[in-house]
């Protein structure tokens, strides 16, 4: 007997369906759809037919069956507009070809590096905030990843070249992220979105053919990519070079900015975790210490933290495949044609593997806990399987270079009492939130965590 196609969740209007409430209140829809159907339902998006798929087991399917029965490729071609066919926007076996380039820009050596490059860059920022103050969080770490990024990817003198209109114009780029639509649509925000696209290879044109031509002057990330050969012995080609560093630095700011940000945010909500991450500083790492590996590695309560930021608040809210053939999930066989997606902000709120899900409690990741252990996909907010992303180690390092050094140096208000989440098509992040911040004299007194954790 063939099995039923998912059932659809209430509330789809003539000819829209569910599409403006997909645009306007995702995660109210997906727990609606959960509440009435369980972990296997559909939505349905004007004439197209969405199948949402919750639980580790189907999100097991979900990544392990991409490149097999469901394809990555099809449901991204909003940003195959904007970075051409790169990694995993390409035809699986260019991404082959692709993939070990970038995945070499990421080994262990360079990444040692870059945990270099991102403490001056974080402390130069911290030192130019004065004694006291007070800042607008969500843009001005949204500004630092970009430091970062540009001056990990592109070295700084490079990053200081192509200055800040580079990065402005990453704006337009950005609110042309639209799933829904077709990218080629005559319409002002795809204009705008190739017009940046446009300027941005402009700017970075000059900069390829001069390191091309004096490849002997350089020993960095850029030089790297743009000297690197395929298997086959082929040099990668400038549009090819040009669209991997566009899309490694939107994706090395647009999605951390938003869970670096939500990291502090919720630590100053919580202040006797918070306790047990400045403690842990104190004796790891105090302030003006170095972060190097050793010191890193013993960092767990913000590690933690970072794991429990990804869990609550990520970034990537959706993750979308194409049904290449019929592919059953569960008690339902979701037709070839259809879209399926996997939402984080349910999945990861799943009672059965996360105790109390809603509250933000990141020793659920120490090791007498290990929740996250229970099951291989109970969290994904960086993907799975053959296409997790490759540079989630960076992300996680950045955040807790961020976390680490601006905690240590500075006591930390929280003046806007509950920041939101803002979404948009693209990465979610935290709205205008508004912290005071006061330079640290003297390490104030504080009992060891086993201390603080008895007396709480």
């Amino acid at each position: 007997m063939t099995k039923p196609t998912p059932p659809l969740v209430s509330g789809a209007l003539p000819v829209l369906g569910h599409a403006a409430e997909f645009q306007r209140n995702r995660p109210g829809l997906i727990r609606r759809g959960f509440a009435e159907h369980g972990g296997v339902f559909a939505i349905k998006l004007a004439n197209q037919n969405v199948a949402v798929v919750i639980g580790p087991e189907h999100q097991k399917t979900f990544f392990m069956e991409t490149d097999g029965r469901l394809s990555i490729q099809e449901p991204y071609q909003f940003l195959r507009a904007m970075f051409g066919e790169v990694l995993f926007l390409a035809p699986h076996d260019e991404y082959l070809r692709q993939r070990p380039l970038v995945q070499e820009l990421f080994k262990r050596e360079k990444m040692l590096h870059y945990v270099d490059v991102m403490q001056e860059v974080v402390q130069e920022w911290l030192d130019g905030l004065g004694d006291s103050g007070e800042m607008e969080l969500t843009s001005e770490i949204i500004t630092l990843v970009q430091e970062v990024a540009g001056n990990c990817f592109l070295g700084p003198e490079v990053h200081q070249a192509i200055g800040r209109e580079f990065w402005d114009l990453y704006t337009d780029l950005s609110k042309a992220l639209d799933p829904l639509l077709p990218p080629d649509l005559p319409l002002p925000k795809f204009k705008r979105r190739d017009k940046a696209k446009a300027r941005m290879t402009e700017i970075l044109r000059p900069i390829i053919a001069e390191r091309r031509a004096n490849p002997g002057q350089y020993n960095d990330f850029l030089q790297d990519i743009i000297m690197k050969e395929d298997k086959a012995g082929e040099p990668v080609d400038e549009e090819l070079v040009r669209n991997l560093l566009l899309g490694l630095m939107f994706a090395g700011h647009e999605t951390t900015a938003g869970q670096a940000a939500w990291t502090i945010i919720l630590l100053l909500q919580h202040p006797h975790y918070l306790e047990l991450v400045l403690d842990e500083l104190e004796e790891v790492a105090p302030a003006g210490v170095h972060i190097d590996p050793k010191r890193m590695v013993q960092l767990d309560h913000i590690e933690w933290a970072v794991r429990e930021v990804e869990r609550l608040r990520p970034s990537a809210e959706m993750l979308m495949r194409v049904a290449k053939e019929a592919i059953e999930f569960g008690d339902y066989l979701i037709p070839a044609g259809w879209l399926v997606q996997v939402a984080q902000e349910i999945g990861h709120k799943l009672p059965a593997y996360f105790d109390q899900p809603e509250q933000f409690d990141p020793l659920r990741f120490s090791p007498d806990r290990a929740e996250d252990k229970q099951h291989r996909f109970g969290l994904f907010g960086f993907g799975g399987g053959t296409h997790k992303c490759t540079g989630m180690n960076f992300a996680n390092n950045e955040m807790t270079i961020i976390t680490a050094l601006l905690l240590r140096e500075f006591e930390l208000e929280l003046v806007t009492p509950k920041p939101q989440i803002e979404r948009g098509l693209g990465a979610s992040r935290p709205s205008e939130t508004v912290i005071r911040y006061q330079r640290r004299t003297v390490a104030p007194a504080r009992g060891t965590p086993m201390e603080t954790s008895l007396a709480g």
